[in-house]
């Protein structure tokens, strides 16, 4: 009796040194057709856009890739469709010391509407970024109205990448203390990139375009404005620029410079798209 006493207690000590049984997998079908939410505006602005019979994808080329967008959390500039009045501001902070970088995404859409995209975090050693600050906001009224300009400013006739001439010579920017900008504007059938480095003169160039879009993010995280501890301020910059302009000096092709992408035929306009809802009032 001792005997099977000793065989059963052995076989419920290994019971329980097993554990419970594994729990069967879930319904294959089950597991790939999730209810998926529509996500709100603040996060995806533009959700679910289609191109139309007669469009086409407008080209990207600002040296971002659709998986980085991934990687940050945001949908890839590429796949963003874009109608008649509306228009898309990314701005790209790089500082030249440490790994911390900064993306800022401004949408405004033809209903009058407009929102921000802003992540900032460490863009090295692992695959994922690290400690990333994610910032999805609608803006207000206030803050839309300088985005609006950002498409008649002058910088976008600016080459795309320059060196500083100061009337005696050019000279290229090393970026050695300071931050270097890549900046997008992406409208209908079009699309302009321009990359600044940490000159004053150079970076003055774009001033307007920075704090527009800048200045839509700041104030929102305080661990976002520790990436750019100076905001939307770029005062010293700018009068850079208007030295450099007023002495005789310019902004003149880099070496790097290439053309812009081309842009593409505009269909006529289209009922608004699901997403984007009238005008109040309307």
């Amino acid at each position: 009796m001792s005997g099977w006493a000793g065989l059963i207690a052995g076989l419920a000590l290994a019971a329980v040194q097993q554990g419970p049984p594994p729990e069967p997998f879930p319904d294959p079908a089950i597991w790939w057709s999730p209810e998926v939410p529509r996500p709100p505006s603040e996060l995806e602005p533009l959700y679910n856009r289609r191109l139309g019979r007669n469009e086409q994808p407008t080209p990207i080329d600002n040296g971002v890739e659709p998986l980085l967008y991934r990687l940050w959390g945001l949908q890839p500039l590429q796949s963003q469709i874009v109608k008649r009045g509306e228009l898309i501001v990314e701005v790209w902070a790089r500082p030249a010391r440490g790994v911390r970088q900064a993306v800022v995404r401004v949408t405004l859409r033809r209903d009058g509407r407009a929102f921000v995209q802003a992540r900032a975090g460490l863009g090295c050693c692992t695959p994922e970024i690290g400690r990333r600050v994610d910032i999805n906001a609608e803006l207000a009224d206030v803050q839309i109205a300088p985005l609006k300009q950002v498409p008649t400013d002058p910088a976008w006739s600016q080459p795309r990448s320059v060196i500083v001439d100061y009337g005696g010579g050019a000279v290229s920017a090393l970026c050695v203390d300071g931050v270097s900008w890549d900046v997008t504007l992406l409208v209908s059938g079009q699309a302009r990139h321009l990359r600044r480095a940490c000159d004053d003169a150079e970076v003055g160039s774009i001033a307007q375009v920075l704090s527009a879009a800048i200045g839509a993010a700041a104030g929102r995280d305080p661990r976002f404005d520790a990436v750019l501890p100076r905001g939307t301020d770029f005062s010293r910059q700018a009068a850079a620029y208007q030295a450099l302009i007023g002495s005789g000096g310019r902004l003149i092709p880099g070496e790097s410079n290439r053309p812009q992408p081309p842009a593409v035929p505009i269909p006529p306009d289209e009922p608004p798209p699901e997403n984007v809802s009238p005008p109040s009032g309307s």
